[in-house]
């Protein structure tokens, strides 16, 4: 299975041992990357009694397999906001995004984090007609963009938009610098711990082990919540899946690029112990929809060698992550029935910023401190009503799954989720559920949920 350049090249793991006993806590965190690290960073600071599980390792989902764009500069994403939030919400999804990459620039050490220029870019006369409008946006908002032709890369450019002062991040390495924060501020955390089971009404969760965790407030930082069609959150979240490429470079670029427009691209350089990388990203889909994703990584591997000129290719990854029908997380109470249970997903592949802003609003929301953004990234939003035709889009594709894959997909495995039929990914060697993004290894075992149980092989 492919692993990424950051996991390759992390600090030297500290290991924390599974849960074998029973536990209380005042918060229990599901979920050990980012938005589950600072979950517990923030609560334990505030003197809460902080239990953080992980069914794997840190850092190993999507936190680890990113690009390490640590940016308030999410693609083409204000002028739409815009349209559909106003000026005041679009202004504060920029301000505590920006907040956030503050916050990990006084959190990182050495070269966990580079202050650096961020670029969208367009290819094309409609590429650049849409950055004009983002401008526009950017101007409205009082985002310090500039409009130009900026660009250091060995491909035709028309314009860009560049946003000075931004910072890319080893996710992993930065992820570990906080996890130090968040066990010196008191947080337990404990690996290999795999929730099977939870009872809400008691505030319980039951592991594989056998062992249960009580609990007064649950943070659910699972990518995928488990506990999310309770909340109606499975019919609101569709899951993307991208390609991450790395090769040896002779040097850094001065800045991070993402195309508005095809072929659509992510490009970075990144400086790990005297080294230069070049990352290219791009070719995504929806999740578990392709079973020969080889033909995504071979693209990448041959724009690397043909148009940049690298020939030493050292990785290749690939993430996925949920993505809400209105663009912004969800960060917060699941549904106004459990007030004790809380959410953190939906960061449409920027993840980075939005983990630290999400788990700033859902810490605030636990210890009772008014957060101004809780009401813009509230799960209870997004009532069936508004958005309608994506929850029927998505609740489509499951049903079509659901019975295309039982009948064309006959020998593949079941996921333990929904019992939609996986498919094969042969680039990743994993088996992917096409219906809610369940991913297994190849042994059956569960690589990201909502599955909690392992496939039967």
């Amino acid at each position: 299975m492919p692993n990424s350049l950051w996991l390759q090249t992390a600090y030297p793991r500290e290991q924390f041992p599974p849960l074998t006993e029973d536990l209380r806590c005042d918060v229990c965190i599901v979920g050990g990357g980012l938005s589950g690290i600072a979950n517990a960073y923030f609560l334990a600071k505030e003197g809460k009694d902080v239990v953080l599980v992980e069914k794997n390792t840190l850092l190993n989902g999507a936190t680890g397999n990113s690009t390490g764009k640590l940016t308030v500069q999410h693609d083409l994403v204000y002028a739409k906001l815009l349209k559909q939030f106003g000026l005041d919400n679009t202004k504060l999804y920029y301000e505590i995004n920006e907040e956030a990459v503050r916050l990990g620039k006084s959190i990182a050490r050495n070269d966990e984090l580079k202050v650096t220029d961020s670029i969208l870019y367009s290819q094309s006369r409609q590429g650049t007609e849409l950055l004009k409008n983002e401008m526009a946006a950017y101007n409205e908002i009082g985002i310090p963009g500039e409009f130009g032709q900026n660009s250091e890369l060995p491909i035709q450019i028309d314009a860009t938009i560049t946003l000075k002062d931004e910072s890319q991040i080893h996710p992993v390495r930065f992820g570990q610098r906080l996890v130090k924060l968040a066990v010196e501020a008191g947080a337990r955390i404990y690996e290999n711990t795999d929730v099977l089971l939870m009872d809400l009404k008691k505030n319980l969760l039951f592991l594989k082990s056998e062992n249960t965790i009580q609990f007064n407030e649950l943070v659910l930082c699972t990518h995928y919540p488990i506990e999310a069609i309770r909340g109606m959150q499975i019919m609101k979240l569709s899951v993307d899946r991208s390609y991450i490429v790395s090769a040896v470079a002779d040097m850094a670029l001065r800045s991070q690029y993402i195309a508005v427009d095809s072929p659509k691209r992510s490009i970075r350089t990144a400086q790990i112990d005297g080294r230069t990388f070049f990352l290219l990203s791009g070719e995504s889909h929806q999740a578990g929809m392709i079973e020969y994703t080889q033909i995504n990584y071979n693209q990448l591997y041959h724009e690397l060698r043909s148009v940049y000129r690298l020939s030493t290719i050292t990785n290749g990854w690939s993430a996925q992550d949920p993505q809400t029908p209105d663009m912004i997380p969800y960060a917060g109470m699941i549904s106004s029935g459990m007030p004790h249970v809380y959410i953190s997903t939906g960061y449409r592949k920027w993840g980075l910023s939005n983990s630290l802003a999400s788990a700033r609003i859902i810490s605030d929301l636990i210890i009772g401190k008014t957060n101004r953004a809780s009401a813009l990234y509230s799960p209870d939003r997004t009532g069936f009503g508004s958005f309608l035709l994506q929850s029927l889009k998505n609740t489509g594709l499951v049903v079509k799954e659901f019975a295309g894959g039982h009948i064309t997909r006959m020998n593949a495995p079941i996921c333990t989720h929904m019992g939609c039929r996986t498919r094969w990914n042969d680039g990743d060697e994993t088996w992917d559920c096409p219906c809610h993004g369940s991913r297994f290894r190849k042994d059956g075992s569960v690589l990201e949920g909502p599955a909690t149980k392992p496939l039967n092989l």
